[in-house]
């Protein structure tokens, strides 16, 4: 037998099996990958804007008024610490 000779082996770089069952997985990493960084990006980015947006309505109440200063710092730090 031809040392040489891959393809008579059946190793896959040389057969359609292979090639395909390459093709898969690496189809499937990727889409692991897309996957997990959303999943791990996405979380915080959300609470980051909550977080950003609680603190402008709670800013913009206490401009107008419509709680006191006691309340404001209470609920600032409340939303801080989520």
């Amino acid at each position: 037998m031809c040392p040489f000779c891959f393809w008579s082996w059946g190793f896959w770089p040389w057969n359609w099996g292979g090639v395909i069952m390459m093709i898969f997985w690496a189809v499937i990493l990727v889409f692991l990958f897309v996957f997990l960084f959303r999943w791990l990006g996405g979380e915080r980015h959300e609470r980051v804007e909550r977080t950003d947006r609680a603190l402008e309505i709670l800013k913009e109440r206490f401009a107008r008024g419509e709680i006191t200063e006691e309340e404001y710092e209470r609920m600032r730090r409340k939303i801080q610490n989520e």
